[in-house]
């Protein structure tokens, strides 16, 4: 029997790609209150795009270009500070 190696790959965020965009299509976006924001990080984590960036004791920021819409960061946030607006034009 051979003993293979276990090799330890840190969590990766997918990289930007223009087949990542969002197009047109999107009809509501994350609008995070930041009054209301307490830090915890959970939409961060939940993120299926991995398109919000978050450290501990800085502000949310959402990239909208890769931004899907899908409303999960809106529904895992403990205090709803995350609000599902409808996208501009649509």
């Amino acid at each position: 029997m051979e003993c293979v190696k276990s090799i330890v790959l840190p969590i990766s965020k997918p990289a930007p790609a223009s087949a990542g965009v969002t197009g047109t299509w999107r009809t509501y976006r994350p609008v995070v209150n930041l009054e209301k924001c307490i830090d915890c990080g959970l939409c961060w984590l939940y993120c299926p795009e991995s398109v919000i960036d978050w450290e501990k004791g800085e502000k949310v920021k959402i990239d909208y270009t890769y931004c899907k819409g899908c409303g999960i960061c809106a529904e895992v946030c403990p205090v709803k500070a995350i609000d599902m607006e409808p996208e501009e034009g649509v």
